[in-house]
């Protein structure tokens, strides 16, 4: 099933491995209407009790489809442009124009996307910090979560496009 609102942009998970992360992600894609797509393979089960725990009793209506590569899932959506969200880019979510069929495509939490899937990608881009990587560092914050990145990304489109409710 992949038709929950086609009205929205959609998640898109590369190769997850921390369920607590998908099932926070699941909870902000069902608050934003949104489907969540997942690309195997996962660093977990889908019976996992943390997964279950942090989607709460929401899991059961998240609009989650499971897809077996990353080209399966491009195959899938032709007709979609696939954002690749990465720290690595120096091109601001805000540049970006949102379209209502856009894939929003997140990376592993330890490794992020391959150089060869964010090639495969018609935009490329990150979420701006204060201060730049270098001040960062001496902070100690790598780079966001990414449940928290993912609900600043999905905000940021939805927002763009009107699609949050009054």
């Amino acid at each position: 099933m992949n038709s929950l609102n086609n009205s929205r942009p959609r998640v898109a998970l590369f190769e997850p491995r921390i369920p607590q992360n998908t099932g926070t992600i699941g909870r902000s894609c069902l608050a934003f209407e949104m489907s969540l797509d997942i690309i195997k393979p996962t660093g977990f089960s889908f019976e996992d009790k943390y997964l279950k725990r942090a989607g709460l009793d929401y899991w059961a209506y998240v609009d989650v489809n499971l897809y077996e590569s990353f080209d399966q899932y491009r195959n899938s959506f032709i007709n979609s442009r696939i954002i690749a969200l990465t720290k690595k880019s120096n091109n601001s979510i805000s540049n970006i124009i949102y379209k209502d069929s856009d894939i929003l495509l997140f990376g592993r939490e330890d490794t992020g996307l391959p150089d060869n899937i964010m090639n495969k990608c018609e935009i490329v881009a990150g979420i701006p910090m204060p201060g730049g990587e270098n001040q960062l560092k001496t902070r100690g914050v790598r780079s966001l979560n990414l449940s928290v990145a993912c609900g600043i990304v999905c905000y940021s489109a939805c927002l763009q496009l009107n699609l949050l409710s009054k």
